[in-house]
């Protein structure tokens, strides 16, 4: 009876490895499917351009041509213009980061903690404003941005996109949940609405602001469309208009 108990156990073993091993088969093929762009960036990028499109690819170059980042930095005519375009991009992505998750705090903090009549109707045109596409306003916005003056600017890259409805629905959603007793409390220990917002309402809204301004941050790193209208000048494109 113990050694047919021992049998089944082992059958049981047994199968249950070659479970484990078809699993971790599957897992490494997955793995390799999906760094596979990875992985020809990588080594293309260390090729000569004639090598990147011979067939059969050759996943390991015969010589690695190293030469390939230090030109891609300096640019073709030496300018190093690479790097001032990711100063660029960074430049505008931060400060509309900075700009979008400080306004929509305040508007949100607004919407969600004071009682006025008509609030909830501001709130509803603001988020309708998030049905329109941005192809449907870029038009009016580089008319204006031309009129003041703005083309080729951080200021034309940056002022259109200050605030965002998104930003205004995330942030009011976030303070909704926030206890009205202790700002209660802190109003009656004498505290002003701007000290409350500054030292209550901000500090526990970290993760909020946070996941915004990376949303945020994102959005404007890669955005191209806007670049592509106000910015004439090498010196000022983003890392996707170069």
């Amino acid at each position: 009876m113990d050694y047919n108990l021992t049998r089944k156990n082992n059958r049981i073993s047994n199968q249950s490895l070659i479970i484990d091993l078809f699993i971790w088969a599957f897992l490494i093929l997955a793995a390799l499917f999906i760094l596979a762009p990875t992985i020809f960036m990588f080594t293309a990028s260390l090729m000569p351009a004639n090598d990147i499109l011979k067939m059969p690819y050759r996943w390991i170059p015969k010589s690695f041509y190293w030469q390939n980042y230090w030109q891609g930095i300096r640019g073709n005519d030496g300018s190093f213009i690479y790097i001032r375009n990711i100063l660029n991009s960074f430049i505008v992505a931060s400060v509309v980061s900075a700009t979008t998750v400080i306004f929509s705090a305040l508007a949100g903090f607004g919407l969600a903690k004071y009682y006025f009549q008509g609030r909830n109707l501001v709130f509803m045109m603001i988020m309708a404003t998030m049905m329109i596409p941005f192809e449907a306003i870029m038009i009016p916005l580089y008319l204006v941005t031309t009129k003041l003056g703005l083309q080729d600017s951080y200021a034309g890259l940056i002022a259109p996109f200050l605030l965002n409805a998104f930003g205004v629905f995330l942030m009011r959603q976030h303070f909704i949940t926030f206890p009205d007793e202790i700002l209660d409390a802190a109003r009656i220990d004498g505290a002003s609405e701007l000290m409350i917002f500054g030292t209550i309402i901000l500090p526990n809204s970290i993760p909020a602001m946070a996941t915004l301004a990376i949303l945020t941050f994102k959005s404007q790193w890669d955005n191209l469309l806007w670049p592509l209208l106000v910015v004439q000048s090498e010196e000022m494109k983003t890392i996707p208009l170069y």
